[in-house]
């Protein structure tokens, strides 16, 4: 075990069923599962307390109410968070959610922005909502061009699971009948703005192989499973009453603390993972409190690990012995590497002084979404990459904010500004990135954190692969636009502001195989090293696809849970 920090005593508690690090996305949906099945199961979270409704305290604030009118002054940013301020979704209203990068610090030696919650429901409460299954292709992709290891499972294996969780969380989308991103169980589509409607029908009629659809979103179109329906009142990352989103705090928490079988603890900094080498299994966890840095020992005779891909990887790192001197089942020596993230930053946008008679006032939580076309049969196949990208994106038109960037003054400058502006259409891409050994996270072996724990150090950049796919993405961003008839079209490739780690999709670093020596988990996330142990967040990803991953680590979760329950390894 590595090094514990000082701490007034050691206490240990009466053991549980099932412990499981992490309260987002997956951590909710691995505590509901299990305590639904009978499971005495205690949660532990590094954040702070937080609860549906009541922790939500800017949900509806004006910006006018707001100290600052929803704006960080620059040397707060910089000075606590640098890196969290990075993220589009980062204001005055919700800053709170975020850690503070000062007092959490990590190491950077080549640049990857970790993005953190501060508090129980992760980053559930901050994500985009986005939800789209990987498809067969993704599943055989590793093995069919020789990227990383094969995937020890098949898209029919998980797909019981993804219908399992879509029904449970609630998915509003539009069947669309495309293998690289398969239905699912919808409830029914947000509309498309008439400029949307427009642009699909230009790009289908020129391009038959590729789709324009609404996205497919966690967030309610009619009432599901006792939750309202979305009213769009667009403050969506600053928390849902009606619970018309999906998110841990809100919706698989609740109904986990419901059966009477949960235990949550906030503040607790797990330190590192019990091994016991004469059973080989996890027997529980060490825990620091996060304010009186006490260390306590908690039982159980499963361990889930959902800590965010970066956070379960640096406990297992922390979980040395003498059986694993390297972390915890890591005798493939494969912990830590091979960090994925999904590659961004392309943007392209147009504008039309068509459809000047449409208006669309709706905050529709949602946008658009162009599926990967490339590289998927032999005649979309490309010679200078392999994988692909996707477009997300959305159309609006200016309103009277736009003052603030135009020339003019004076009366009639300013009720010019009561029309609306013209049209403007944006696309964003997103692609996938290969497994690669080098990108990695390891343990620092100088800088420890405020409770003693060797710092993580990250090391990822953009390889050859990710550089020649966003020349296509680009250029096929522009040619849609302009092929549906927008002016003014600009594309920008920021690919020097946006490094590994802003789309908020890390994965990969604990990866599941077929082959104990070259991968840390199996088929059903389970430690191939320690059969207690199971990991289900994004740390468990073979390969990272293209789509948003969340429905797929829920999905994994809810099978892990099942098997784990079944065998009781």
């Amino acid at each position: 075990m590595s090094t514990q920090p000082n701490a007034p005593a050691l206490h240990v508690r009466k053991p549980f069923d099932a412990i499981v690090v992490g309260s987002g996305m997956t951590g909710g949906m691995a505590a509901k599962e299990l305590c639904e099945k009978g499971l005495k199961t205690l949660v532990l979270d590094r954040g702070v307390a937080f609860e549906h409704g009541t922790s939500f305290v800017t949900e509806h604030k004006p910006a006018w109410e707001l100290p600052r009118h929803g704006r960080v002054p620059i040397e707060e940013q910089k000075t606590e968070q640098a890196i969290q301020s990075k993220v589009y979704l980062y204001d005055e209203a919700t800053k709170h959610l975020f850690v503070n990068d000062r007092e959490q610090p990590y190491v950077q030696e080549k640049s990857f922005d970790w993005i953190r919650a501060n508090q129980v429901g992760g980053r559930s409460l901050m994500w985009a909502r986005q939800v789209y299954r990987l498809g067969a292709h993704d599943f055989r992709a590793n093995q069919e061009d020789g990227h990383g290891v094969d995937w020890p499972i098949r898209y029919d294996d998980v797909a019981p699971w993804y219908d399992y969780v879509e029904r449970y969380i609630g998915v509003s989308g539009q069947a669309e009948g495309l293998p690289q991103v398969p239905d699912g169980q919808f409830l029914p589509p947000m509309e498309m703005t008439a400029i949307e409607k427009h642009m699909k029908a230009r790009v289908e009629a020129a391009f038959p192989e590729r789709r324009m659809t609404v996205g497919r979103s966690a967030v309610l179109t009619k009432p599901h499973n006792g939750r309202a329906a979305c009213h769009y009142c667009g403050t969506c990352e600053r928390g849902c009453s009606t619970r018309s989103f999906f998110s841990a705090v809100s919706v698989s928490l609740p109904d986990a603390m419901a059966t009477g079988n949960l235990t949550l603890r906030s503040g607790a900094i797990v330190h590192s993972i019990i091994h016991d080498p004469k059973t080989n299994r996890a027997t529980g966890v060490r825990v620091i409190d996060a304010e009186t840095r006490e260390m306590t020992e908690y039982h159980a005779r499963l361990v889930f690990l959902c800590a965010s891909a970066l956070g379960t990887t640096q406990i297992m790192l922390n979980s040395t012995s003498r059986t694993f001197p390297d972390g915890i089942a890591n005798s493939s020596g494969v912990l830590g590497r091979y960090l994925m993230d999904h590659h961004m930053g392309i943007n392209a946008s147009g504008f039309t002084d068509d459809f000047d008679d449409r208006f669309y006032n709706v905050r529709r939580p949602n946008g658009i979404y162009i599926p990967r076309f490339r590289n998927l049969d032999k005649a979309s196949r490309r010679s200078d990459y392999v994988r692909g990208f996707a477009y997300q994106g959305s159309s609006w038109r200016a309103g009277p904010g736009r003052g603030a960037w135009m020339p003019g003054i004076g009366a009639d400058f300013k009720h010019s500004l009561r029309d609306p502006g013209p049209w403007e259409m944006q696309l964003w891409g997103y692609g996938e990135c290969l497994p690669n050994y080098d990108n990695h996270c390891r343990l620092s072996e100088t800088e420890t954190d405020p409770w003693g724990i060797p710092q993580l150090v990250v090391s990822a950049a953009w390889g050859d692969n990710e550089k020649a796919m966003r020349k296509d993405c680009a250029a096929c961003a522009a040619e849609m636009l302009e092929t549906a008839g927008f002016r003014d079209v600009s594309v920008s490739d920021d690919i020097e502001t946006n490094p590994p780690g802003l789309a908020i999709h890390e994965m990969g670093t604990a990866r599941m195989g077929r082959d104990p020596r070259t991968s840390v988990l199996n088929a059903y996330n389970q430690a191939h090293d320690v059969p207690n142990l199971f990991v289900t967040d994004g740390a468990c990803m073979t390969s990272s696809a293209v789509q948003n991953p969340s429905i797929t680590y829920m999905a994994l979760t809810a099978r892990a849970v099942d098997y784990a329950v079944r065998t009781n390894p």
